[in-house]
């Protein structure tokens, strides 16, 4: 499965990596900016994308956004500014920073199960 995370801070961006491993993801692409994650995400298969809010350059909801703008994929907003998110993107899966891999676990599969009942 394909993971394509969003993230601005490397080391965050590789513990996310190690992770989604544990959770059986084996392929990956990272994005450091919102142009880069648009730029990015064409043409690839993607199965779930991880994204910070907040990235230097740009806007993860604005990326995320206009990735999603033709296709469904589920995505797990990362951010230490969950309560802002929640007021942008009320129904969006969210995580806060640091980063509990429980919490990542629980997330994703509430992603993944949100995008199968949509289908």
């Amino acid at each position: 499965m394909h993971a394509f995370i969003i993230e601005d801070e490397y080391l965050v961006g590789r513990s996310l990596q190690d992770m989604l491993e544990e959770l059986g993801f084996d392929f990956f692409s990272f994005a450091r900016s919102e142009d880069a994650a648009v730029a990015g995400a064409q043409g690839q298969n993607i199965d779930l994308i991880t994204a910070d809010v907040r990235l230097l350059p740009g806007d993860g909801v604005a990326a995320v956004q206009s990735i999603c703008a033709e296709r469904k994929i589920p995505v797990v907003f990362i951010t230490g500014y969950a309560e802002e998110l929640r007021d942008r993107v009320p129904d969006a899966t969210v995580i806060q920073k640091p980063i509990n891999p429980g919490e990542l676990a629980a997330a994703v599969r509430s992603a993944l199960d949100k995008e199968q009942e949509t289908d």
